[in-house]
């Protein structure tokens, strides 16, 4: 039995957590079961400390815990995600949950449970950054891309639009732009990577300068420069080169005197981020520009008028633009309303805009 009488408030509350970290305990299950090693491990670590949670709240309940409820519907759409589709997106609505707990303010809850949510949310940061590397590079030129075509090509229909065009003028313009947009989409985003896998490869040390280090002048010790160059202080550079000179001295250990002459390592793919391939990047961008472009003129391609196929094409438009957004709060951890929110008011302004400066030119070439 309870050690004091609980109020109804309470009782319903407490049976809320109880649904939630049931839930939550079977969401990290669910996940772990889709991973493998260190990271289903830490997945059913997770889990495990969920059940714990769940176990307490079922002890605080004690005869009231009543017949098992539904979580929330945020849970139960995390619970949906894990099951169906990758873990990338579930963590990430994970760690807003983990981090917005009710626990901090609740005295109900122990302090133990309240900073076990706060350490989760970190935990599942970690987890969660690890997805988002692996997708970060062709993902970000894909849904960048979206959204542009979106924006621009919608701000280009209205524009024209305001201007007094005729419907079969705007599909025209609205094709061009589409076509002009994912061109040079493509073109940017292919220099933009291939110019740093060229900086990379630039900054890559030549392994075949320690083939050459034989014939250096050991008493002017240049091969102390090439440290300093790479970061090392004069000193730790000087030391480093007399150790190389050193075993030149012995046949025995040439070999290995030569592995350590080219001096830093190639930079790592952590140091620059994931970069991606160039063409792969340009196909994303071309096709997810043009994608995105296509639905502000998709009414004018079935037949409608103007006003109607520029309403058609604001709906849409809003509506897509609204799922980007909500992506990309989701994959960074931020509520993905508030981004799909802002999205959207971003698109509808450009728009307006537009739409302002194609009536005025309307007027004034009329």
């Amino acid at each position: 039995m309870p050690e004091y009488q609980p109020t109804r408030a309470q009782i319903n509350r407490w049976r809320k957590y109880l649904a939630n970290e049931r839930a939550e305990a079977a969401v990290y299950r669910e996940l772990a079961a889709k991973k493998s090693g260190e990271e289903r491990d830490i997945l059913m670590r997770l889990a495990d400390s969920e059940s714990r949670h769940e176990q307490y709240w079922r002890e605080k309940l004690g005869p009231y815990v009543g017949m098992p409820r539904k979580p929330d519907l945020n849970t139960q759409f995390m619970g949906f995600l894990a099951k169906h589709f990758g873990s990338v997106f579930t963590l990430a609505l994970m760690q807003s949950a983990e981090a917005r707990t009710p626990y901090v303010q609740d005295a109900d809850a122990s302090e133990q449970i309240a900073a076990d949510e706060r350490v989760h949310s970190e935990v599942v940061r970690g987890l969660a950054t690890r997805g988002r590397e692996k997708m970060s590079g062709n993902f970000r030129a894909a849904v960048f891309g979206a959204n542009d075509g979106l924006v621009s090509n919608l701000a280009l229909v209205i524009g024209v639009m305001g201007s007094g065009m005729e419907a079969h003028l705007i599909l025209l313009t609205g094709i061009s732009g589409l076509l002009a947009g994912a061109l040079s989409m493509a073109a940017g985003e292919y220099i933009s990577v291939k110019s740093q896998n060229e900086l990379l490869e630039a900054s890559t040390p030549d392994e075949s300068a320690g083939e050459l280090v034989h014939a250096l002048d050991m008493d002017a010790n240049e091969l102390a420069l090439v440290y300093r160059a790479r970061g090392l202080s004069q000193e730790d550079a000087e030391n480093k080169a007399r150790e190389v000179f050193q075993k030149l001295r012995s046949a025995d250990e040439a070999d290995e005197a030569v592995k350590d002459a080219p001096v830093g390592a190639a930079p790592s793919a952590g140091e620059h981020g994931v970069i991606g391939e160039a063409w792969s990047a340009a196909l994303s961008s071309f096709c997810f520009f043009g994608t995105g472009a296509l639905i502000p003129i998709l009414p004018y391609i079935f037949g409608m008028e103007t006003l109607p196929g520029a309403i058609v094409a604001i709906i849409l438009v809003s509506l897509a633009l609204m799922f980007t957004g909500g992506i990309v709060g989701v994959l960074s951890g931020k509520p993905p309303f508030v981004r799909a929110l802002r999205q959207l008011a971003i698109g509808l302004v450009a728009a307006g805009v537009t739409y302002v400066l194609g009536l005025a030119f309307g007027v004034a070439v009329g």
